[in-house]
């Protein structure tokens, strides 16, 4: 009995862990909406015009955001592998996945950036496509919409 009450414990720790991740990745699309209409389209817009220019090399200026955002998931993950914090690694590990989420959907489906030309008949790709592309047609940091990343209107 005491195995079977160590093992069932064990597993609600992982699922409790595992819906931390998740919790994560939704979180962050709103951080991401925000820090895009507020941040990108507001004080950090002579970052973030690159990405509303023609793309004449294979980076642009807006890739520094990259690195920036990518930050918290490093330390959150360093963070709780150094100590056993598993909730902030948990956090760390549902940042680093909305990243990758991020990075395919964004950098390889909407933009085709790194050579990266399959067409995606998905709907749900469609639709992330068509609401990105419609937030591209302003050129200028005021007036543009769909501020999202996985998300779409």
């Amino acid at each position: 009995m005491v195995y079977y009450d160590r093992f069932l414990l064990m597993i609600l720790d992982f699922l409790f862990y595992l819906f931390i991740v998740f919790l994560s990745v939704l979180l962050m699309e709103i951080v991401a909406i925000f820090t895009h209409k507020y941040i990108m389209h507001g004080i950090g817009w002579v970052f973030h015009k690159s990405h509303h220019q023609k793309r004449e090399s294979l980076f642009e200026l807006n890739d520094i955001y990259f690195i920036f955002f990518s930050l918290p998931s490093i330390f959150s993950i360093i963070w709780g592998l150094l100590y056993h914090n598993y909730l902030v690694l948990s956090i760390g590990i549902g940042i680093m996945f909305y990243g990758m989420i991020y990075i395919f959907l964004h950098d390889l489906v909407v933009h085709n950036r790194f050579g990266f030309k399959k067409k995606l008949t998905n709907s749900y790709f469609m639709k992330i496509k068509k609401a990105h592309l419609k937030h591209h047609t302003t050129k200028s940091r005021d007036g543009a919409t769909n501020f999202g990343f996985i998300s779409y209107k």
